[in-house]
């Protein structure tokens, strides 16, 4: 079983087509078509696990709402245990995303959350129901979206508690010093440039540099870089890996990261050697990209990439 910890966001998306502008302004009017939801945010890490037919556990804040009770709804779906679920009763509503597409093209997107620090007594219920499902892990994955569930203290709390687990980390800058001692980090080049106060330049040098800054700052086993067009460079300690992209045509990058961190973990958990997990990650952020919407990789979809 993979453990997820994070921000948990439901992402709506409204679909429609635009024929005009408005008289009012000078936007366009979008005739709504249809309008979906999927599980976003740490949650859309979950979504993963569950395409490549994995148990997971969710760990998280929802409000006592519609989206809330919702959320509990997917996850159930996807049989996937949701004891690290908090419901907060009064003062954080579920977070959500919600993005007009037409056309193809997203139009705008508008968020509904509640970003301050989860407080004392949140994290506390988090770590019980943690201790009831902990011996059942063989990863975890802390999805850090900076929405106020994993703060620097609890995340240093959870490696801390978590040792001798791989721990991989899909971080926030501002939260760089609290990830000492996971296993690895699956940063973009932005994040990780930001990470080690360098300049995000997308060249291999300079990449292998930000990387090799990471590793030696956070003493953590492996640092995997996504490169956008210039796809992914590994770092393990020794040797740095530069993999080319395996996109074909990009639709949407939203929850690309989500897919690198699951496929990444999962297969490191299964034993795989960290090369072969990122040349796996590479070829499944190559398939949702070319989806609209947060979307997902399975196994054959990644093979057949």
């Amino acid at each position: 079983m993979i453990l997820v910890i994070g921000d948990i966001i439901v992402d709506e998306f409204i679909w429609g087509d635009v024929s005009r502008i408005s008289p009012e302004a000078p936007v366009p009017v979008v005739s709504v078509e249809r309008i979906d939801r999927r599980l976003g945010g740490s949650a859309n890490v979950v979504r993963n696990l569950h395409a490549l037919d994995l148990p997971s556990a969710m760990f998280g804040l929802v409000g006592n709402d519609e989206p809330g009770r919702w959320v509990h709804q997917q996850l159930a779906e996807m049989d996937s245990d949701d004891r690290g679920v908090v419901t907060k009763t009064n003062d954080r509503p579920t977070a959500i995303k919600t993005r007009i597409i037409a056309r193809h093209q997203q139009v705008v997107r508008y968020d509904r959350e509640w970003t301050s620090p989860a407080r004392a007594d949140t994290h506390q219920r988090l770590l019980t129901r943690l201790d009831e499902i902990q011996a059942d892990a063989d990863a975890v994955i802390l999805s850090d979206y900076g929405k106020g569930v994993l703060t620097p203290d609890f995340i240093r709390l959870l490696i801390e508690r978590l040792k001798g687990t791989i721990i991989a980390i899909d971080p926030k800058p501002e939260h760089t010093d609290a990830y000492c001692g996971a296993t690895l980090i699956t940063p973009n080049l932005m994040e990780a440039a930001a990470m080690v106060g360098m300049r995000a330049c997308n060249e291999d040098a300079h990449v292998e540099a930000i990387a090799r800054a990471l590793h030696e700052q956070l003493a953590l086993q492996y640092v995997l870089i996504t490169r956008s067009e210039k796809g992914m460079t590994l770092f393990d300690g020794q040797y740095h890996h530069h993999i080319p992209t395996a996109a074909r045509d990009v639709f949407d990058v939203t929850g690309a990261g989500d897919t690198v961190i699951a496929v990444f973990t999962a297969c490191l958990a299964r034993g795989d050697d960290a090369l072969t997990a990122a040349k796996l990650a590479n070829h499944a952020a190559g398939v949702v990209v070319g989806k609209l919407g947060t979307a997902t990789a399975s196994w054959s979809e990644i093979e057949a990439h």
